[in-house]
Parts: C-alpha cells; sequence; structure tokens
C-alpha cells in the first residue's frame, strides 16, 4: 500500500526525524489559508499524487500552466493561484504513463535552503533477506540512473537481524555521502530512527529523495516516499485509514475486496493462475508466443467458486483484453472449483472472448467434465506451452 508525501512525512515526524512544517490542502482557498497558518516568506507547493517526478511533470490541461507538480511561491495569494492550477488537473510523470493522475490535494510547506541534495532509502535486501540502506551523494534524481551510469557513488549497507543497526552503520553511510562532524551524527541518528520506523511500521519501502544539507547545515528530509507491506496491515489499523482510493485501479480495488493478488497491465491476454510463481511463468510463456499479459492474477490456493468468479470478472471487465488464459494446477486448490467458478462467470458476463483452460491436479478430471459439459466454447490445453500457442493463435483469429 502506497501513502501520500504528506502522510509519509507525519509518520517520519512521529518518530522524530527532521521533516518540514506542512499543511495538506484540498482547495486553492485552503491552501492559502494553510500558508498563512505557517507563517513563513516563502513557500513549496506539492501536488499530491502516487508517483514520481511531480517538479518535472506536466499538466495535461493548459489551463493549469507548464511549470510541474512542485513550485515555489512567495505569498498565500501566489500559493492559492498555484493550487488552483494544479487542483483537478492530471499530472503526466515519467512514472504514471502517458494518462497521468489527477490531483485531488496538494501539500504546502515551509520552503528549505539547500547546500546539497542526498539520497537515502530503507529496503529489504531479497538476496539476505535483511533491512539494506542505500545512499548516494546524487540526491534529487532517479537511483536508477545513479546506479547504471556511476555506481560508485552508492554505497550500500545491510542490517544483521542478530544486531540490529549500530552507530557504525551510520557511520558508514554518512561517510559514503561525503559528510563529517556534527552533520555526520545527525546522519547516525536519522538511520537509527528510519530502521525503527521501518520496521515498526513494516514498511518495504522508505525512500527520502532529496534528503537535503539545509542553509543551517542540518539534514532534512525535504521529500518522502512509504511503500507498506500490504500482508502486515492487519497490525496496524491506524495505517489502513491512509489508503486513497483513488489513486488505485478500480480493478485493483475490487480485486482486493476478494483478496485476489491482482496487477492490471497493459497486455491482451487475460491471465487466471493460482501461486506467484505460476502466475509468472504464464506471462513470460503469453511473451514467449508473441503476446502480452493483461493483467498478473494470483487466486491463491484455497480459493471458493465466488472467489474465482470474481477473478474471471474481474479479468473480462477489462476492454483491452481479447482473450483469456486459466493455468491451474491443483493441490490444494481443487480443479473442480476452478471450473465451477469458469462456468459461473463466463454466463454472467456472456462470454465473447477465446477461453483457453489448462487444468492439472487434484480433480482434474471432474473439473473437465464439468467445462466440457458447460456448453462454453474452452478451449482445452495439455500444457502451459500448448496453452500459450493456443490463446495467442484464437486472439490473432479475432
Amino acid at each position: 500500500m502506497n501513502i501520500h508525501e504528506y502522510q509519509a512525512k507525519a509518520i517520519l515526524k512521529a518518530f522524530g526525524a527532521p521533516v518540514s512544517k506542512g499543511i495538506v490542502a484540498f482547495t486553492p482557498e485552503e491552501a492559502e489559508g494553510a500558508a498563512r497558518e505557517l507563517g513563513v516568506s516563502r513557500f513549496v507547493v506539492k501536488a499530491q499524487i502516487h508517483a514520481g517526478g511531480r517538479g518535472k511533470g506536466r499538466f495535461k490541461e493548459k489551463e493549469a500552466g507548464d511549470k510541474g507538480g512542485v513550485r515555489l511561491a512567495k505569498s498565500p495569494g501566489e500559493v492559492r493561484e498555484f493550487a488552483g492550477s494544479m487542483l483537478g488537473h492530471t499530472l503526466v510523470t515519467h512514472q504514471t504513463g502517458p494518462e497521468g493522475k489527477r490531483v485531488e490535494r496538494v501539500y504546502i510547506e515551509a520552503a528549505s535552503e539547500i547546500q546539497r541534495e542526498l539520497y537515502l532509502s530503507c529496503v529489504v535486501d531479497r538476496g539476505t533477506g535483511r533491512l539494506a540502506f542505500i545512499g548516494s551523494t546524487e540526491g534529487g534524481v532517479n537511483i536508477e540512473e545513479v546506479a547504471h551510469a556511476t555506481p560508485e557513488k552508492i554505497v550500500t549497507v545491510v542490517i544483521d537481524p542478530a544486531t540490529g543497526v549500530q552507530a557504525f552503520h551510520g557511520r558508514k553511510i554518512a561517510h559514503g555521502l561525503g559528510l563529517s562532524g556534527e552533520i555526520a551524527k545527525e546522519c547516525v541518528r536519522l538511520i537509527e530512527i528510519l530502521a525503527r520506523v521501518f520496521t515498526e511500521k513494516d514498511m518495504s519501502l522508505l525512500e527520502i529523495n532529496p534528503l537535503i544539507v539545509s542553509g543551517e547545515g542540518r539534514l532534512h528530509c525535504l521529500d518522502a516516499k512509504v511503500n507498506f507491506d500490504d500482508n502486515s496491515l492487519f497490525r496496524h489499523k491506524e495505517l489502513v485509514d491512509l489508503r486513497d482510493l483513488s489513486e488505485e485501479d478500480p480493478t485493483e480495488i475490487e480485486a482486493s475486496r476478494h483478496d485476489l493478488n491482482y496487477v492490471k497491465l497493459d497486455g491482451e491476454i487475460g491471465c487466471m493462475v493460482n501461486g506467484a510463481g505460476l502466475a509468472m511463468a504464464t506471462m513470460d510463456i503469453i511473451k514467449l508466443y508473441g503476446a502480452s499479459p493483461a493483467n498478473f492474477l494470483d487466486v491463491g490456493g484455497g480459493a471458493t467458486k465466488e472467489k474465482v468468479t470474481a477473478a474471471f470478472k474481474i479479468i473480462l471487465s477489462d476492454r483491452n483484453v481479447l482473450g483469456v488464459l486459466v493455468n491451474i494446477f491443483g493441490g490444494i486448490m481443487r480443479c473442480d472449483i476452478i471450473a465451477e467458478g469458469i462456468v459461473a462467470a463466463a454466463r454472467e458476463v456472456k462470454l465473447a472472448v477465446p477461453l483457453v483452460v489448462r487444468l492439472e491436479g487434484t480433480n482434474v478430471e471432474l473439473g473437465k467434465k464439468i467445462l466440457s459439459q458447460s456448453g462454453l466454447a474452452v478451449i482445452p490445453a495439455n500444457d502451459l506451452g500448448d496453452a500459450a500457442e493456443k490463446v495467442v493463435k484464437a486472439v490473432r483469429r479475432t
């Protein structure tokens, strides 16, 4: 689950991290009032969307101007003007794709003097299964670009869970960022704070880009991007309330209501699979045969008929879907349950695209019988390669 910058900063502030004063606003009038409440002479107006690159982004609508989604204002009146040109308009960045995201709220923040821009993030290192900090002297740009062009400017520190975060971890990051003296000590304290907030809130990503050295020579979190592990949200009811459904794809929201692992993609072959690894393999083999998957969808190991029906309907709600591939290996999941769900959903939505089904495992013969006697134009497949080849051919004939 993603949250907005202003929400992330509120969490960081509660743990003692250095962040600027700021107030969220939903109307131009609220934005002007927020600026007056802050009581400073310079402000930053930031569009709040779940995407990076806001400062370099551009609005689709001409009346929004071409100054991007992060603007410096010199008066409350100018804050109101900038907020008015952002709110209700669509911001396009390198992360949103060409469709962009509609701005429904802005964050009014006290402007900061900047001496240096740095990069700092905390993630789970999948290779070691441990917490890892990544730092770079190249703040304000995409870390992927830095890793590709100048990897020597990146420092990584992995935290041993047996010891937890220690002062030497912070000192190593500080050295890699070119910090010394008192500001290096600040870096050590910040690393300790970030490690604590990351683990206590079950985050999957905590990115501060940029982390700045302010005009007073202090470290400051100028931006914050936070993702949470969805599987841990049952422990954090307070975090669930931060979810902004307007930032999410409607089909993904519907899938989450049925406890389905669904991600919308831009291909033409809808996929319904049980197991994340099998789902990835299915998407790969669709690409191998020359088409593209329209989604990632894992119905899980213990899905019910109702859950399978919901999954099938979600796939078919995508207008880009020209064909459907069902690939099930029945272990805990029974093939007859899958078949019953497919039949129920196909009849309800009046299936009008090719459907290829590959079933193996528990109750496979019963599942195949249910499909063959359903009256649906189901194309059976013997294995995964056969299934991918048949669905691609079927789609190309339509």
